[in-house]
């Protein structure tokens, strides 16, 4: 009886050991070993053409973090930081960024790359707006949906995201510019609304053979991929200028400041700090270009430190600067020599 009590103790003694060396060994492969994940919440045109791809897996190379990405229009990217289900946005809409910011939502907002928006159409151009400038171009896809002509069988002339996204704001400012109010265009029968993303719209577009709005990126994937036969008619116009930013998500709820645990604050801005560097820059600008023959982005950041090129700097800082600054001090926390 003896012995069996030694050899209980003895058993519980090696089970308990086992527990300890257990319990040791995770918690040091957690804060060693296990990558700590990092949610961004973006724009399709940034997931769709590929680049943020590219980002991700350099990050991942050298840092110990899991980069997940939450693709969707600008508004609902928002909208996942606001609910503190992404640690960080990148996003192209100054506005509603603007918005984000004075809300207590982001901060250390970084513009990070630019490309443009291009009006693209069929080949045949119905509408004639090669050429023009946004405004004219947009005057001419109305006189043409207004008069369209009945032995095409053509139905639709314009074809927008409808998705509250950067893109589908942008196309709401440039139809004000022309004079138009934005929502009886929208509700003209040649006018149609995907409601969905980039993609979506130009495959519609194409389909319909009409007119849309779309970044250059996107687009030129999609061309050069065979997806779509639409041509980009007007391109770098000064109105369809695209800015890219980023920004971390405040880990603060505006409410009554209580914390997001879940919020991923210290690698967010390490991503941030990754993105505006020198190296990552040239990697952002140089994507694309042996597909395409062209950059689809451009690093902005590089540029704004240069003040060149010109006059595309000037341009950036008029559509996406805020009371001068690309983040006004009142929204920074910490992390001066970003604006150094």
């Amino acid at each position: 009886r003896c012995c069996r009590m030694h050899l209980w103790q003895k058993l519980l003694i090696t089970a308990a050991l086992a527990t300890i060396l257990i319990t040791t060994s995770t918690i040091i492969y957690l804060r060693h070993f296990a990558k700590r994940r990092l949610i961004i919440s973006t724009t399709t045109s940034l997931y769709d053409t590929g680049v943020l791809d590219i980002i991700e897996k350099d990050y991942e190379a050298t840092h110990l973090v899991d980069i997940q990405i939450i693709s969707a229009g600008t508004g609902i990217a928002i909208q996942h930081a606001q609910n503190g289900d992404a640690d960080v946005i990148i996003v192209h809409s100054p506005s509603m960024e603007k918005t984000f910011l004075e809300q207590g939502y982001g901060v250390n907002r970084k513009i990070i790359a630019y490309n443009f928006f291009t009006i693209v159409g069929p080949a045949s151009d119905p509408a004639g707006i090669k050429g023009k400038n946004a405004t004219e171009a947009l005057k001419r896809v109305v006189a043409y949906g207004e008069n369209l002509p009945d032995q095409t069988g053509q139905t639709k002339v314009w074809i927008s995201r409808g998705d509250n996204s950067g893109t589908h704001a942008k196309e709401q400012q440039l139809w004000k510019t022309a004079g138009y109010n934005y929502t009886l265009i929208s509700a003209e029968p040649w006018y149609a609304s995907v409601g969905s993303g980039m993609g979506d719209t130009l495959n519609v577009a194409n389909q319909k053979a009409a007119y849309t709005l779309a970044d250059i990126g996107t687009y030129l994937k999609f061309y050069t991929d065979g997806v779509i036969s639409l041509s980009a008619l007007i391109t770098e116009d000064q109105s369809l200028l695209n800015v890219y930013s980023v920004i971390a998500v405040k880990p603060a709820v505006p409410a009554n400041q209580s914390l997001h645990e879940q919020i991923n604050f210290n690698d967010a801005m390490d991503f941030i700090q990754y993105l505006v560097s020198e190296r990552t820059q040239q990697l952002i600008t140089d994507y694309g270009k042996a597909d395409y023959g062209q950059s689809l982005f451009y690093g902005a950041a590089q540029a704004l430190r240069a003040d060149a090129p010109q006059p595309i700097v000037s341009w950036i800082k008029s559509a996406a600067f805020f009371e001068g600054y690309e983040c006004p001090p009142q929204y920074r926390n910490g992390y001066a020599e970003l604006y150094d």
